[in-house]
């Protein structure tokens, strides 16, 4: 899966690697471990989901979810569909 293009890794929910819309949408650990083997030195990690995210943690949080809100901006059509990949991601996130 050495490719040029893409994330060099199965990009469907069958294939384990992302999580479906009802289930929050997302990355799965699976997914990022495979993401990093496809990817050396890529520093993707998982979503940040606990009540009292270290304060790193808590930073990646927060930078996510103002880089959500500008797609929600973008995607006005998207952000009014509460079903939709981001707003289930920014649910997730607890955003």
């Amino acid at each position: 899966m050495a490719s040029s293009k893409g994330m060099g890794i199965k990009t469907s929910v069958k294939s384990g690697n992302f999580r479906s819309t009802k289930a929050g949408a997302g990355m799965t650990e699976k997914g990022v471990k495979a993401f990093r083997k496809a990817n050396p030195g890529s520093k993707l990690k998982t979503a940040v989901t606990e009540d009292k995210p270290s304060p790193a943690r808590a930073a990646r949080r927060k930078s996510f979810c103002a880089r959500s809100a500008g797609q929600m901006k973008k995607f006005p059509e998207v952000a009014k569909d509460p079903d939709s990949r981001l707003r289930q991601a920014r649910k997730r996130w607890k955003c």
